[in-house]
């Protein structure tokens, strides 16, 4: 049901020349597996987005990395 919808509303998007709509439609359409996938399955990249985050803050922390190997090990070490 809710892929009709969306392939309606896409459709209607472009048919009515709704500009404004347009990358939104584009986008929906281009990551429509992964939309409903969530809706089927409950999977989401949560985890991996909140990982990154960490990563992000520890380098922010570090002021920049310049011994590539030895973040590497702190990161193992940390978040392992």
């Amino acid at each position: 049901m809710a892929k009709e919808r969306f392939d309606t509303w896409i459709e209607d998007t472009f048919t009515k020349e709704l500009k404004t709509f347009y990358r939104s439609a584009n986008t929906l359409k281009a990551n429509f597996s992964n939309i409903l996938n969530f809706f089927n399955n409950r999977n989401t990249n949560a985890n991996a987005e909140s990982f990154n985050a960490k990563i992000k803050l520890f380098r922010a922390n570090l002021r920049g990395v310049t011994d590539t190997s030895f973040f590497l090990f702190r990161l193992h070490k940390l978040f392992a």
